[in-house]
Order: structure tokens, then sequence, then C-alpha cells
């Protein structure tokens, strides 16, 4: 009796509150009158179950779910006041101000009613939220296409921009945060502004980039990153923009950077840096556009068409050529020799200068593909620069070696560089107990004298690198001194002398003057045939005799001094015309040049200091080819031994996953073409290291 009373009485007071509100015409007092009305009606609601909680256990009668449809006619009997709501929101849209505090009152009214116990937001969602989302579809489907038509696809581009901002704004303002409104409005606004124009937006974005139109591009970026696959394009376009822009200016520059390496190391690194810095302003720096700008300045940095080597094998089944591989690896390992040894380069940077373009080589170092070549170019020049002590800073050497480790080069090859540097100081104290052994003897050539006595693995030599020559006396004689006095630093060891790697001073005194001569061993065994006769020419044939070099070998020695570039004057003289050495013959003749003088500032000098060495030669090996040889069996073995470390931890494994987990190993090393690491898998079963399986030829078994 009590329940049907109070039902009677509140929806009397809805029916009266109804008519209160529709005898307004006017929108504006039509909400505000709606929106007192309930605020009142929906405080009474909270208090009117309470008197009669002792009736009943149920703490609000009213709210139950038959009782509650009466609140919710009270909303939506008309749809005058939410047709109101929306309307005011488009003003909204169109310049014009109002009093948010209305829509924000209907919105209110709705989300506080509770119809579902499943979703306390239904009534609101069915409603103000749906039409809230479906009327701002409906505006910007008929605005959008108008202003894309009248002001073009680059203005229209800012035009969504902000209208998608300030969508998001008004709905964080207008819709409840709890229900992902805003979150369903955005995606809508997207759909209606972005998406339904994408194609004409992603066409401006090449010409965009190539014009480097910052803020447009940011637009661009914000409004297609909102898509779920129009990044992909842009990333495309910046791909080929990188890649084009690039080669362009290494073509433009090719004569240069070709030959100096200081020149295309900057050359990188202005590309790099203008690229980087053309991402992160244009498209704030993100990951996706990154990697993009990697793997297109990965391609720059080993592309062929501007400069390449081609590593070709004579020998064995890779007997075809190799595919071209860029010259970056051994122009970076250069720059790297001009850094660290005492040139003019070096003399003018000061320390913090040489570490950050040290770093600058490491930043190269991570795109280039074939490591294995820089790692080859840089060994040797370190080799020079110790054995010559040419090294402008001990420190530096290691530090560049500790961070090759850190940019992921291979272990063995750091610790051999590291191994090689132990071995100098190691000499160091070795010729200091050496000299105070011999002291006794007096023998005054031991104070001018310093042996470096090297560990054959690190420095990678072997008896094949040796050469044969006759050393002047007073050295011929001093060598057994050594030898016995490290016999006994160390039983059981033999020294293996590697002559060519030598080098001294000689002082040349002619009625010029008295010059000093950097020479290697082999010039120097050349130079002492004229020790007792300085005034006689010699034959080819009779110094070949008397140092007892190979032709090859005498040949390239005798060239370093009739014709050492940028000297006005040379050491020796010959009567060979062409100064070509594969024009020697054995009854060619050579003498001193009793004129040799140094030329400085225009004036001879008649005393002076020349350095003859040049490029020490390490190897004996005579041409390109031997070099090119000795890369491609080093890669072989590397091949051979991934497959095996692979194979044994697989024990089973399909052909297509054992490349991806070779190139997955390799990748830090160089790429091996698929022919090499399929001849190295043929080796390996012809040799009994693995097997195929029976069953599936292209699964292979490991083999214990």
């Amino acid at each position: 009796m009590v329940r049907r009373e109070l039902e009677a009485e509140v929806h009397r007071y809805i029916v009266a509150a109804e008519r209160r509100i529709m005898q307004h015409e006017e929108e504006n007092a039509i909400l505000r009158i709606y929106i007192s009305e309930w605020a009142k009606f929906y405080t009474q609601t909270k208090y009117l179950p309470k008197p009669f909680s002792y009736i009943s256990e149920q703490k609000n009668l009213i709210l139950k779910p038959e009782n509650s449809m009466r609140e919710a006619n009270f909303v939506v009997s008309s749809h005058k006041l939410q047709s109101a709501a929306m309307r005011l929101v488009e003003l909204e849209r169109n310049g014009e101000a109002f009093d948010p505090q209305l829509v924000i009152g209907v919105r209110q009214s709705y989300v506080s009613l509770n119809l579902s116990t499943e979703d306390s937001l239904a009534v609101y969602k069915d409603n103000f939220e749906r039409a809230y989302v479906d009327d701002t579809e409906r505006f910007y489907k008929f605005r959008a296409p108008q202003v894309l038509a009248s002001e073009g696809v680059q203005s229209y581009m800012m035009y969504a921009d902000t209208k998608l901002v300030e969508e998001e704004a008004r709905g964080r303002r207008y819709l409840e945060n709890t229900a992902d409104s805003v979150k369903k409005l955005v995606e809508r606004c997207v759909k209606v502004l972005v998406v339904q124009f994408q194609e004409q937006i992603l066409a401006e974005c090449p010409t965009l980039i190539s014009e480097r139109q910052i803020e447009k591009l940011r637009i661009l970026y914000r409004l297609i990153n909102r898509t779920s696959d129009g990044i992909d394009t842009v990333l495309k376009f910046l791909d080929i923009f990188i890649r084009t822009e690039a080669l362009n200016d290494m073509r433009a520059n090719a004569n240069t950077i070709t030959t100096d390496p200081e020149k295309y190391v900057e050359q990188l690194l202005t590309m790099f840096s203008k690229f980087s810095l053309f991402v992160a302003d244009a498209f704030y720096g993100d990951a996706r556009f990154l990697t993009t700008r990697d793997k297109a300045f990965q391609d720059v940095v080993n592309d062929t068409c501007i400069f390449k080597m081609e590593i070709t094998s004579s020998k064995g089944k890779c007997s075809d050529r190799i595919q071209a591989e860029s010259r970056c690896p051994e122009l970076l390992a250069n720059f790297t020799d001009l850094i660290l040894r005492k040139t003019s380069l070096s003399k003018r940077l000061s320390s913090e200068e040489i570490d950050a373009k040290l770093n600058d080589v490491l930043l190269i170092l991570k795109y280039v593909q074939n490591k294995d070549v820089f790692m080859r170019f840089y060994k040797t020049h370190l080799t020079r620069r110790l054995i010559l002590e040419l090294s402008a800073d001990q420190e530096k050497e290691e530090q560049m070696i500790t961070r090759m480790r850190e940019v992921g080069m291979p272990a063995d090859f750091v610790t051999k560089l590291f191994r090689m540097l132990q071995d100098i100081e190691v000499n160091k104290d070795l010729n200091s107990i050496f000299k105070s052994s011999i002291a006794s003897n007096n023998n005054c050539i031991a104070d001018s004298i310093s042996i470096k006595i090297l560990n054959a693995g690190a420095w990678s030599r072997g008896a094949a690198d040796r050469t044969q020559v006759q050393m002047p006396r007073e050295l011929e004689d001093f060598i057994p001194e050594v030898e016995d006095f490290y016999r006994k630093q160390h039983s059981g060891r033999k020294l293996q002398w590697h002559h060519h790697w030598s080098h001294g001073t000689v002082i040349f005194t002619n009625k010029m003057g008295k010059f000093d001569l950097d020479v290697t061993t082999l010039q120097l065994s050349v130079l002492y045939c004229w020790n007792d006769r300085p005034h006689e020419q010699l034959s080819f044939e009779c110094l070949r005799t008397a140092t007892q070099l190979s032709a090859p070998e005498l040949m390239r020695t005798l060239y370093s001094l009739v014709a050492f570039p940028k000297m006005r004057h040379q050491v020796l003289c010959t009567n060979c015309s062409t100064l070509n050495s594969r024009d020697f013959n054995d009854s060619t003749l050579f003498w001193i040049n009793q004129q040799f003088t140094v030329i400085k500032n225009g004036r001879e000098q008649n005393r002076g200091r020349i350095n003859l060495i040049g490029r020490l030669q390490l190897s004996m090996k005579t041409n390109v080819q031997e070099e090119h040889d000795d890369i491609i069996a080093l890669r072989i073995l590397r091949v051979q031994e991934a497959i095996v470390k692979v194979m044994k931890v697989r024990k089973r494994c399909q052909s297509a996953q054992l490349q991806t987990e070779l190139i997955q190993l390799l990748k830090h090393m160089f790429l091996p073409p698929k022919k090499m690491i399929k001849e190295q898998i043929e080796w390996l079963i012809e040799n009994g290291f693995i097997a195929r399986d029976s069953n599936d030829l292209n699964v292979f078994l490991y083999v214990t």
C-alpha cells in the first residue's frame, strides 16, 4: 500500500516537472529549467527511501528496475532536450559562445541513471554519447570536403589537424571520461577527417619531404599517425628520399671522397647528421622513422655505384666473382689511421676532438656490412703504427680497441689487437734488460738498436711472410746475440726474423751535406752495397747477388730509391729512362746521387731528415688477387665455423633456418652469399661434419 502510494506520488512529480520544462520554447531556457528540475528530483530520490527502511531490507524501493523506468522517462521522453544540447555543441564548432554547463548538465543527468546492473552507463552510452559522436561525424562529413575543395590539400591538412585537437578537447569537456567516450569520438573524427582523404594527403608527402617543409610534415605525421596503415607509406617515401639524396651528394663529390678518407668520412657524417635532424624535427624522432633512416643509411654506406671493390678468388670452388662490395671499410680504416698516427691532422686536433672523430668512425662502422674488410685494413694500419712507432697516443689506441668490442666486433679480433699493444709494452722492458746484459761487451751498436719480439698468432705472421735478404755486416753479426739472449729468457721458443718489417736510420754524406735517411731494412741492404764504393755504378744483377733479394722485391726497393714521390732529388740514379720498375733488367745500372740534397722553401739545405719508408710493406703478397684470396679463405673458415656451431646446438636443422642463423652469427663481420653457404655445407657433408636427413634432403643433421 505504502509502496503504491509512493510510486504514484513520484509519477505525479515527474509529470509536473515535465510540464514545467516543456512550457518554455527557447532551447536554452528549456535546458536550464530541465537541469534545475533534474537536480531537485535526483536529490529527493536519494532521501526518499530512508524513512521506510524499517519496512523492507531494500534500501531504495523507488530505484528498483521497474520503478527506475520512470526516472528514465524523465530524461528520454522528449528528444528535444538532447537535440538542443547537440545544437549548442554545433554552435561552438561554428565559433559561437554559450554556457557549457547546459551541455554538461544534460550529460550528468544521463550518467546518473542506472538501469542496468551490468553497465551503469548504458543509458548515457545509448543516448547522449551516441548522439554526440554521430552528430560530430555528420558535421564534418559535410564540412571537410568543402574545405578540401576550396583550399587545397595542404591547407586542409592544417584544418584537419586543428579540428582533431579541438574535438578531442571538446570531448573531454562534454563527454564522460570513464566511458572511453573521447576515444570513440577521436576514432570517428579520424575516420571522417583523415582516413576519408588519406590518399590525397599521402600524395603530398614526397613533395613536402624533398622541400623539407618541416611544419607541414609535422602536421602530416600527426594526421597519418592516427591511421592504421598510412604511416608505412610515409616510411617508404622517407627511405627513397634518404637514398636518393645521399647518393646524389656522394656522386657530386665522388672525385674527392674516393681519394681522401677524411673528406669521405666527413661527407657520411654530414649526411647522417642532416637526416637525423630531419627525422627528429619532422617526425618527432619516432623510432620507426629512425629505423628507416638506419636502413637507408646502411644501404648508402654499402652502396657500390660510386666506388667499389670486387673481391674474387682464384682458388677452388669460389672462382666465380663475389658480389661487388663498398670500399667504405677501407676508407674508414684509412681515416682512423690518420687520426691515430702522427700526422698533420692528428697534431692539430685536441684530445677531445680526436675522441669525437673516433666516435664518428664507430658510428659509421655500425652500418658497414663487410666489417671483416675493415678489420683487415685496421689491423694493417695498427701494425705499421706500432712497428714504426708512429702512434700519436697509446691510450687512444687502447680506447679505440675497447670501443670496437662494445660495438660488436668479434672477440678474437679484439683480443689479438690488445695482444699487439701488450707485445709493444713488453718489448720496452725487454730492450732495457737486453741492453743491460750486453753493456759489458762494449758493443756500441746495441744502444742504437731496438728489438721487437712479437707473438706470431696475434700479429698474423707465418714463415710464408718472410723474405730472404743479406743484412749489413754490423747487423748480421748482432742477430746471434739477440737469439742467445732470448733463449736464456724463454727456453724452447724459436725466433723467426721478419727483416722486411724492420727499419732504421742511416747517415748519408755527400758533397752537398749530411742527411738522415729513414729506410726499411731492404732499402738499407741496397744502400750498403755502395758503402765501400760510393762512386761506382752497380748493375741490377750485381745488386741482386749482393742483397740476395728476389727480382720483384729488388725492383720495388730500387724503384722507391730512384722515384720516391714528392722529392726533387732522388737518393739513387739509374740509366733506365722510363723510371718504371718493370723495365729494369740485369744490365740496368744504378749509382748514388752525389748531388742529392733536401729542398726546403725553395732553398737547398745541407742538413735534413728524409723518410723513405712510405707505407711499410707488411706482406710479401705481390698483387691484389693474393689479398683477395686471403679474405675469401678467411670468410670460408668463418662460414664453416658458424655452420658447425649452429648444428652442434640444434642437432637437426632446416636449410632455411640454418641460413637465417648463419646470417645472424656473421652479420657483425660480413654477409655471406648464399652460394658460399651452400658450397661450405656440401664441403662439411663430404668431410663428415654434418649429414643430410635421408627422409628430407632440406634437413641437416649434426654428426658427433
